[in-house]
Order: structure tokens, then sequence, then C-alpha cells
């Protein structure tokens, strides 16, 4: 798999598989994206590259790396010290971004009152996907 920024200058590729892609409803994540909720995919190190301009990064709360071109600036990746070997990219970056499809909400106790989802997929507290336990839809 493969993405890139709106301009092309930051792109990269991924050795499937990856470990989860959901959507996320927390504060940072709809502010780096300037939307509602963003779809990302975890993948971990090693099984990623940068193949052209690497992104800017910066700290966006503790713990919590972000990146983004530098020259249009698409979001591109965060990556969370709790999660240190996995780099989540945003689904809408990629070339093809039918080719994930989400299963989880995460961050739901976040999530926008005025977003209504009609998608069944279930629900977690908090963002990160590996050590939450789903909670019923609410």
């Amino acid at each position: 798999m493969q993405g890139h920024c709106l301009c092309g200058a930051v792109r990269f590729e991924v050795e499937p598989p990856v470990l989860s892609c959901v959507t996320c409803h927390c504060d940072s994540c709809r502010r780096q994206c300037a939307a509602p909720m963003t779809a990302y995919f975890g993948v971990r190190d090693g099984r990623w590259r940068w193949t052209r301009e690497q992104p800017q990064r910066f700290q966006s709360s503790p713990g919590v790396e972000r990146s983004f071109c530098p020259h249009c600036g698409s979001p591109m990746s965060f990556r969370s010290s709790g999660m240190s070997d996995v780099m989540h990219l945003y689904v809408a970056a990629l070339d093809d971004p039918e080719a994930l499809r989400p299963t989880l909400h995460v961050a739901h106790e976040e999530k926008l009152s005025w977003l209504r989802l009609d998608d069944d997929l279930p629900v977690c507290d908090g963002p990160d996907y590996t050590k939450v336990q789903p909670l019923p839809d609410r």
C-alpha cells in the first residue's frame, strides 16, 4: 500500500498486514485533520517507510508526536509513546483509501454530539485500541 500528502512531496509505503483500522473522535485528531472524526491505521515499525520527503513532526501533547507535510500541510501520521513501535497513518492519505475499512470507533467519549453514526461498529473509550476493551454502543 502506498500513500501521499496533497502535494505529493511526502510519500509512504506500507507492507501489510496493518494492526487495525479505526475511526478516532479525540479532540487532537479532529483538530489536526480539521474534521469531525478521522480514520487511521496502525502499522508496526519495519513494515512502513517514507519514500520521498519526510514530514514535519511536532509534539501535540505529552507522549504524542504528529506529522504533516511541510509544503501543503496535509496531516500524515501520529505516534504515541504508549504504542511506540507503531506508526499510525491516516486512511485518507492512501492512494486507495477504499483498501482499508474501519472496524472500531475509538475515543468515543469525545465524539461530537451532532455527529450521527449508523455503521454498527463497536465503540471504545480512549484512543488505545490495543488495550481498551470495546464497550457497548451508546
